[in-house]
């Protein structure tokens, strides 16, 4: 009988570590996305003190060949204008901010601690609705397939929840029974 319980053990981490395995990829590329905010972060920060105007003009007339009398063009220069140290500042945090929530997530679903999934799980569905109204404002393929991936995730995610709930659930029960 013991024997039997030790495979039916062997059985349920195996499962389990299986069942981890999109955590922890989810994790990974919420680790490498927390770490490109950081980079991109740092590179705001960087524009401090230059003429972003001239920059935009140089990257987007000479660099990418747009037509510097084209109605985009004199778009993204007016709102580039529109940019000032603090404005830049004020972005720089932001990507922070959000680099360290990615951070957080990352490390705890790599190292598979059920609090990330909650805080992923929460985090994920909060920027669905805004990903919604994007989608309505302008469909392309990529917000399509963004916000797929993130449903997609969002729904792993609960799952997850759900299941570790029931396995909760069992274990006190199977605990009260004196199993």
């Amino acid at each position: 009988m013991h024997r039997a319980g030790k495979q039916a053990d062997h059985g349920t981490p195996r499962a389990h570590a299986e069942h981890h395995q999109w955590l922890v990829i989810i994790g990974a590329l919420k680790l490498l996305k927390g770490f490109l905010c950081i980079l991109l972060g740092f590179g705001a920060l960087r524009l401090l003190h230059k003429d972003l105007v001239d920059m935009v003009t140089h990257w987007v007339v000479l660099d990418l060949h747009f037509d510097p009398e084209s109605h985009f063009v004199g778009l993204l220069l007016t709102k580039t204008a529109l940019i000032g140290p603090h404005q830049l500042r004020l972005i720089s945090a932001a990507i922070f901010a959000y680099a360290a929530l990615d951070l957080i997530e990352g490390t705890g679903l790599v190292l598979e601690k059920v609090w990330a999934e909650y805080v992923t799980l929460i985090i994920s569905a909060a920027f669905l609705p805004w990903e919604i109204y994007e989608l309505i404002r302008r469909v392309t393929w990529f917000k399509v397939g963004l916000a797929l991936a993130n449903v997609l995730m969002v729904l792993y995610l609960l799952w997850v929840v759900q299941e570790q709930a029931r396995r909760r659930m069992l274990r006190r029960t199977e605990k009260e029974a004196g199993l």
